[in-house]
């Protein structure tokens, strides 16, 4: 045990005390703001002005169009339609709209054409489409003897209000929030599972080539030095983890005082208050903050940290594995992708299902299965979760590990003194029956 904890704390400490651990603890939070920020400028900039020549045969259509900061329309229904095709072909403008003359408009809706050179947006044609298919509409209206004036009238516009069970009022968009908070969790996981597994495997290859390998098996157990390995490298992203969610609670409360947000339990006065002050300016952001503090925040860290843990552990150990049966980093492309290959099927059923249906049946199995319950799981959480299902996950993940474990430090033990040999799946297999 002592030598155990002797490996912990020497690959704890090269990794902690590394240059790169340190500037990435500080500075990756606000990379992440940097780049939130830079994308919403870029949103916010204008595209180039494109040119639309219009060539409108019947003369009903070309004023429907309206110049904006992306498109400007010009009327060129008088020009030779040869001409303008010629000039779509030099490049003079962006496209060509053609609105032939037709017998009638069911024969139109059927003959307009746009020429570009490049393809078009589909927003773009979307948005030609339906200008020209409301003019036609409301003609064909005034053609039926129809009140084109009431039918507007009395079209109905629908706005349903949100509210909770407990008659507090809810938000739209609140589940839209919850599957990003859960999802940039569960990214996180898969990012330091694949980021710290990659330096435990690259911290076996080297020693391993470096033979320094064969001085530190003479006075540990192959078993103690992987697992040291794997625990240490587990400590320092635990360290730098718990550093963001300082950092992250800090600018939270920040916040929450700059809007006047009060945590937890509110008095009827401060309830009162709440509510008189939405019809204000911000109330809004007052209000998504406090939902967001209504969250199981304690579950979602303490479950970030206990599926961090354990899915680390689990794919660390196929990582050590990998890492000792090759040469080089080169060699270990072959043995990764399987292993990879769950971590993004994961993220795909949290985004693609959980987002859908929170509480379904893939959603609920894929939680409960290791190789994709780090992920799923804390996908889910932010949608309230029965802590048996999460307690069974946990228990399912842990469990697979230790199985999984026994497995690779055969691999490993087998591997870490084989050189100058490419490795395949069947030698691998070969070596845990050993």
């Amino acid at each position: 045990m002592n030598k155990l904890l002797l490996i912990i704390r020497r690959e704890f400490v090269a990794k902690v005390r590394n240059k790169s651990f340190i500037v990435m603890t500080f500075l990756s939070p606000l990379l992440f703001v940097a780049i939130g920020v830079f994308v919403g400028y870029l949103s916010t900039m204008k595209a180039d002005l494109k040119t639309i020549a219009i060539h409108d045969e019947t003369g009903r259509f070309v004023n429907e169009f309206k110049n904006d900061e992306e498109y400007k329309y010009l009327d060129l229904s008088q020009v030779d339609l040869k001409v303008l095709k010629d000039s779509i072909v030099r490049e003079s403008y962006e496209g060509l709209l053609i609105i032939p003359k037709t017998s009638n408009n069911a024969q139109l809706q059927k003959g307009i054409e746009f020429i570009s050179n490049d393809s078009p947006s589909v927003g773009f044609i979307a948005d030609l489409e339906d200008v020209i298919a409301k003019k036609i509409t409301a003609e064909n209206f005034q053609q039926a003897g129809l009140d084109t004036l009431k039918i507007n009238n009395a079209k109905a516009d629908v706005s349903i209000n949100l509210e909770k069970a407990s008659g507090e009022q809810a938000l739209k968009g609140l589940n839209e929030i919850k599957i990003i908070i859960g999802g940039a969790f569960g990214y996180l996981i898969m990012m330091f599972i694949i980021l710290y597994g990659n330096m435990v495997m690259r911290s076996v290859i080297e020693e391993k080539t470096s033979r320094i390998i064969e001085v530190i098996i003479s006075s540990v157990k192959p078993f103690q030095l992987m697992m040291g390995k794997i625990i240490g490298t587990s400590l320092a992203g635990i360290l730098q983890f718990l550093i963001w969610a300082l950092l992250g609670l800090t600018a939270m409360f920040v916040m929450s005082s700059m809007f006047g947000v009060h945590m937890g339990a509110t008095s009827g006065a401060q309830t009162q208050a709440m509510q008189a002050a939405q019809h204000a300016a911000g109330s809004d952001i007052q209000m998504y903050i406090k939902e967001l503090w209504n969250l199981p925040i304690a579950t979602i860290l303490i479950s970030f940290i206990i599926y961090f843990i354990g899915g680390y552990f689990l794919y660390s150990s196929f990582y050590a594995s990998i890492g000792a049966a090759v040469d080089n980093e080169t060699d270990s492309q072959q043995f990764l992708l399987p292993i990879i290959m769950p971590l993004i099927l994961g993220v795909y059923i949290g985004f693609f299902t959980v987002m859908n249906d929170p509480h379904g049946n893939i959603a609920t199995i894929f939680s409960m299965i290791p190789l994709t319950s780090p992920i799923v799981m804390m996908m889910r959480i932010p949608f309230g979760v029965p802590l048996w299902q999460i307690i069974v996950s946990m228990l399912l993940l842990f469990g697979t590990f230790l199985g999984v474990v026994w497995f690779a430090a055969k691999i490993y033990r087998v591997g870490i003194l084989m050189y100058g040999k490419k490795p395949t799946w069947r030698e691998l297999i070969k070596w845990m029956k050993y």
